[in-house]
């Protein structure tokens, strides 16, 4: 199994940064992806940003130029850098890791995990 642990929310004043990351950890062969996925109340979950294992990202249009995603495959770990933010970016923020797992069977197998979610709230 593998879990993801996110940090880095919590509180900003509009134009303000904010940076969030999330480790997996346990089986891990490869991270083949990461990203990160938002949901406002009574709103759908939404992407935000993604990043292949690779490198390549792309973004959703109402953060590019503002967002920045990267990732460190020594750490199996994503970063999200949050510039100039906007009331409108408040949600709760989900990281999401598209896995190649080992087994101790050396079998490796794809599989998606989903974070807890972290809020993030922008003031005025």
């Amino acid at each position: 199994q593998v879990q993801l642990v996110e940090s880095g929310g919590g509180l900003a004043q509009a134009g303000g940064s904010l940076r969030l990351s999330c480790a997996a950890s346990g089986s891990i062969f490869a991270v083949n992806a990461m990203a990160w996925y938002r949901q406002a109340p009574g709103k759908q979950r939404d992407l935000v940003a993604r990043i292949s294992g690779g490198g390549y990202t792309n973004y959703a249009d109402s953060v590019k130029g503002r967002f920045t995603i990267s990732i460190d495959n020594a750490k199996n770990t994503v970063y999200l850098q949050m510039n100039s933010l906007k009331p409108e970016d408040t949600a709760v923020y989900y990281c999401y890791a598209d896995v190649r797992t080992i087994a101790p069977t050396a079998e490796l197998n794809d599989y998606d995990y989903w974070g807890p979610g972290t809020q993030v709230t922008v003031s005025t």
